[in-house]
């Protein structure tokens, strides 16, 4: 199917997804890449996570995400990867972990016909597009910022064609807390989101997370302290994104418009208004 997996060309130039530091390919060094309705999956090669997910937005043909229910769709293993390289449900039973959609279901729900945006709305509910996350999740981050990026440049004034394109994933880092043996759980989470305004290609970058002081995040060390009860969410430079994630995002720096590539200083942000974009 032609809607299956990111389209690097969405917004008229070649925005390829995220790809390791170290160079390597498929998401690093083994991990896999799966493609699904309007998003695909980098796998972390060790961690059973996502390591980077890439989607895209076509907002005239986006259904509102009420309109589609989300009745009926189980989480679920995709048979395509060997069970031990997903995190799946024991992770979440018993406990107050969410299971977080990376690529949000509202973001996929689109299509020229209903069929389209219904397999794409089962498609986010892959345990691939899923990463742990602690109750209230979404509605961290000083008021829902998180949530509410995407929906705030769709309803820019001079959005080319009403699309975006938006990478996302879990910081994995070494020192991230074991939970049940079975998985680390990540403590921050990053997202890019792509766009075309005046026909300048435009990008911002951010991370939620619980302090940038140094640009080094608090790190609790056991799993009682509410490491993820207090995310704000940050602007960030793409360096400072890069060297967070392990990734590298070259196809920005190739593509986007000089002022969309000036410096950016790490900066709270506590409303969508508060962005320049």
């Amino acid at each position: 199917m032609d809607d299956l997996g990111y389209d690097q060309t969405f917004l008229g130039a070649d925005v390829a997804p995220p790809g390791p530091a170290d160079g390597g390919t498929d998401g690093g060094a083994g991990g896999a890449v799966l493609e699904y309705t309007h998003f695909t999956v980098g796998m972390h090669p060790a961690r059973r996570l996502a390591w980077w997910v890439a989607w895209n937005i076509d907002g005239l043909t986006l259904y509102p995400s009420d309109s589609i229910s989300r009745s009926g769709e189980r989480f679920k293993l995709d048979p395509r990867l060997p069970t031990e390289k997903q995190t799946g449900e024991s992770v979440y039973a018993d406990n107050d972990l969410d299971r977080g959609h990376v690529a949000r279901r509202s973001d996929l729900l689109w299509g020229t016909t209903l069929e389209e945006a219904l397999r794409a709305n089962s498609d986010s509910f892959f345990f691939t597009n899923i990463t742990p996350q602690r109750a209230g999740f979404n509605q961290s981050g000083r008021g829902g910022v998180w949530g509410l990026l995407e929906n705030a440049v769709l309803a820019l004034d001079g959005l080319t064609e009403r699309r975006l394109s938006v990478f996302a994933g879990p910081v994995l880092t070494d020192d991230d807390p074991t939970y049940r043996n079975l998985v680390q759980l990540p403590r921050e989470f990053w997202k890019v989101v792509i766009y075309r305004v005046a026909d300048e290609l435009r990008f911002k970058a951010f991370l939620l997370t619980q302090n940038l002081d140094g640009i080094e995040p608090l790190r609790p060390d056991d799993l009682e302290d509410p490491f993820l009860d207090d995310f704000d969410t940050y602007l960030v430079g793409l360096d400072v994104l890069e060297d967070r994630t392990g990734l590298m995002l070259a196809a920005l720096r190739d593509v986007a418009s000089p002022a969309g590539l000036r410096p950016v200083s790490a900066r709270l942000v506590t409303s969508v208004d508060d962005i320049d974009w």
